[in-house]
């Protein structure tokens, strides 16, 4: 028997997530801070919820996807939230990249109310939402996750669990310390590429199959090489990610200097008012500083 699927936060990432549900067939209440962005869903299908209290009780699966801690613990815990429409036996998904601490809270309080958390946070960015085919890293109780499998199945390929509560959260901050690294060694090669007058579409696809090859390279390369910034994932939100990251490494005193770094030249990014574009426009950083643009004529 299908059960009832409540989803809050429709935007980049959720807006794709909860598409794929209806797809599948699946009967889903929606509800997003800004009514605005539930129209597509509606057309697709869905029921528009008053609020989160009202989307839970109505939900056997309530599925989060918004941007960071304190709107996790907003929607949650603040009056009208998740937590005053749950009943015993409910399940809450949290797809949300937060901090593994306050998700270990989180799952304290509604397990007061006789209901189950997952902290389930996903990589694959906008394209892996819309295609269904993210990568999700699982955090909490095995037998929920096996409930759950059936309908993470309509948008991820890859599902993990990695451990207790808070474990998925914690998986997610390795994701993203892998995905600043990873670009800035991306950004830094193609710069070296354009200063020694290669063809970076060329470059790309010469490496991409070998040991240097990653998704970032793959997917990205391509749009760094054309100078198109459109976010699969924005700085901003890379940016909250790696707080969280350095967060983590701060208290169990993990040295991480590469992602250091990252965050320092995404803040610069930041700073110009370029929080909006895609994680890939950190070479524009390091273009700055080797007075290199890629797709010039003539290289350095």
């Amino acid at each position: 028997m299908s059960e009832r699927i409540g989803f809050v936060g429709m935007g980049t990432m959720g807006g794709g997530m909860a598409r794929n549900l209806l797809a599948k067939g699946h009967a889903v209440t929606v509800w997003n801070r800004s009514p605005e962005r539930l129209a597509p869903l509606l057309t697709a299908g869905a029921t528009a919820a008053a609020g989160p209290a009202a989307l839970a009780a109505g939900s056997d699966l309530v599925m989060i996807c918004v941007s960071d801690t304190p709107d996790v613990e907003q929607i949650t815990l603040g009056p009208g939230g998740i937590l005053e429409g749950l009943s015993a036996g409910s399940l809450v998904i949290d797809h949300s990249s937060i901090s593994p601490r306050a998700t270990r809270r989180l799952a304290e309080a509604a397990a007061v109310k006789g209901a189950h958390w997952l902290d389930a946070p996903v990589s694959g960015g906008s394209e892996g939402a819309a295609r269904g085919t993210l990568s999700i890293m699982v955090g909490g109780d095995s037998g929920q996750l096996k409930r759950a499998r059936p309908y993470l199945e309509a948008y991820g390929t890859t599902i993990t669990h990695v451990g207790p509560s808070g474990a998925g959260q914690m998986a997610k901050l390795v994701n993203q310390a892998l995905v600043a690294v990873t670009q800035q060694g991306v950004g830094e090669a193609l710069l070296l590429a354009q200063a020694g007058n290669l063809d970076l579409a060329r470059t790309i696809d010469a490496v991409k199959g070998g040991a240097a090859g990653s998704w970032m390279l793959a997917n990205r390369g391509p749009q760094m090489a054309r100078r198109d910034w459109r976010p699969g994932f924005t700085i901003d939100l890379q940016q909250k990610d790696l707080r969280l990251v350095l967060e983590a490494a701060d208290e169990l005193g993990v040295p991480m200097p590469g992602t250091a770094l990252a965050f320092q030249l995404y803040r610069a990014l930041q700073q110009r008012g370029l929080g909006g574009e895609g994680n890939h426009a950190l070479v524009k950083a390091l273009e700055e500083m080797s007075g290199i643009t890629l797709g010039e004529a003539g290289g350095a």
